[in-house]
């Protein structure tokens, strides 16, 4: 690789001196960014059967999230650089793919993070019931926005304070997670080993084979797996992020396929009927169930925990993409002040956050399928770049490197998209296409972004993005 020293002002950076997230505080931002708890995986259980759902839990991570973890790694302690995903695009496919990259990713993660916040509303709606007896939120959907546009408002105030404010913070959301989920897992063991029974069955629901229950329940799997490349906009706000990322990879896989599968196995030990699992806010009912109301009401506080962790995080990478574009010359060089004291990309944050209030009154259930369409079209990127990068600069130094060379690389970058086509195809089937065209008109709109982007604010300026790293800058990393 040939090294290029980097001058004042071409990448940026965070402020020096500015507090980074260490090693357990990246873990719990990777927790919140892919899973953030077992909420919202419910549907799958309803929709292809108890067996099925265990095995669509354990399978999808091995073709889904880990080769997206592997890639992720290898890219990040390659170019551990701000803007993460959007520089290796840039760097591998050019300017147009770059900017491709960076302007889908950010629209499915404005939806994410404004689904995020109705799921606050919907999870502070269900500790009300539970508690209370109250149905003020589920009556009236202005109550619902002003609690979600709350959540959006002190989160945003949150993650402008910086990197460790929201580092701390995920910190004290996963353990307020994590309690409640735990002891409704020992509560279900203790009485499903006082009278065993196969909780794993039927396997498929009745009528459907293996492969349509596989079908059903994947895009929903695929979602809540999600999201494993959203730490890399944040990576100049981590501390020593070659040694830290690929420790926070190693730590965070199994700690997320077992935040989703312990939950599960112990609702289905309820003896709640698998066909009335809700989509969303279910857990609180099955909790009940173990455990009675208690264990309820708890479960719905951890599920508002959960949702303003999944918030908070998301946030924190998204707002970071118009950011480095606008760094780069293709949004309003407004985006790229910082917050005086914290360094912060404070304009870029507030601008995310009137957004995300406006998307919260969408029907997000439909855009799942879209938001997963999309991002897989963002992971194939990454995934084609890994392999440009390693054919077109093989000299690079990568501290972390995917075993097997060329083809363990190809290899890996296969299985995503194989498990992306299936979804896609699998869905087709059995919901009809026009998901594919809402997907197909969102990424249509990424060259004409493109173009009106470089002609109002570009113009054929250079980018300002640092691609490759000094021998300064690697050190001090």
């Amino acid at each position: 690789m040939t090294v290029k020293p980097t001058t004042a002002g071409s990448s940026p950076a965070p402020v020096p001196g500015r507090p980074k997230l260490g090693l357990w505080g990246v873990i719990m931002v990777i927790y919140f960014t892919v899973a953030g708890g077992a909420f919202g995986i419910e549907g799958v259980v309803a929709g292809s059967a108890p067996g099925m759902a265990i095995a669509l839990i354990l399978i999808t991570p091995l073709i889904w999230s880990i080769p997206t973890a592997l890639m992720v790694t290898e890219l990040s302690t390659a170019m551990p650089v701000e803007g993460g995903y959007y520089v290796w695009v840039n760097r591998a496919l050019g300017r147009f793919w770059g900017f491709t990259q960076g302007w889908i990713s950010w629209l499915y993660g404005l939806v994410i993070a404004a689904s995020f916040a109705a799921l606050f509303a919907e999870y502070t709606s269900s500790f009300l019931r539970l508690a209370f007896g109250s149905t003020i939120i589920d009556d009236s959907a202005a109550v619902r926005w002003i609690v979600a546009a709350l959540l959006i408002t002190g989160f945003g105030f949150l993650n402008i304070r910086g990197a460790k404010a929201v580092g701390d913070s995920s910190k004290v959301f996963a353990v307020m997670v994590f309690a409640p989920f735990i002891t409704m897992f020992v509560l279900a063991g203790v009485r499903w080993a006082a009278n065993p029974a196969p909780f794993w069955l039927p396997v498929t629901p009745p009528d459907t084979g293996i492969i349509g229950a596989f079908g059903l329940g994947l895009f929903v799997v695929m979602y809540n797996f999600l999201g494993w490349d959203s730490i890399s906009t944040i990576l100049g706000e981590i501390e020593r992020p070659l040694k830290v990322v690929p420790k926070a990879m190693l730590i965070a896989v199994p700690l997320i396929i077992f935040a989703y599968l312990l939950p599960v196995l112990a609702g289905l030990t309820s003896g709640v009927e698998y066909t009335k699992w809700g989509d969303t806010a279910f857990f609180p009912e099955l909790a009940t169930a173990i455990g009675g109301r208690w264990l309820g009401i708890w479960v719905a506080v951890g599920g508002m925990f959960c949702a303003a962790g999944l918030f908070n995080a998301m946030v924190f990478s998204n707002s970071r993409l118009p950011f480095v574009l606008a760094s780069d010359g293709y949004l309003p060089a407004a985006l790229v002040a910082r917050h005086p004291r914290f360094g912060t990309p404070m304009i870029s944050i507030i601008a995310c956050c009137v957004i995300y209030a406006l998307l919260v009154v969408g029907p997000f259930q439909t855009l799942a399928v879209t938001t997963v369409l999309l991002y897989g079209v963002s992971l194939l990127l990454q995934f084609t770049s890994l392999v440009v990068l390693r054919v077109r600069v093989p000299e690079m130094v990568r501290p972390f490197r995917i075993p097997g060379g060329l083809p363990g690389v190809i290899g890996i970058s296969l299985l995503p998209a194989l498990i992306i086509v299936v979804a896609v195809v699998t869905t087709a089937r059995d919901e009809g296409t026009s998901f594919l065209l809402l997907a197909a008109a969102l990424l249509v709109s990424a060259p004409l972004a493109f173009l009106i982007t470089s002609a109002l604010f570009k113009r054929g300026s250079p980018d300002r993005l640092t691609h490759e790293l000094s021998v300064a800058d690697r050190a001090e990393l």
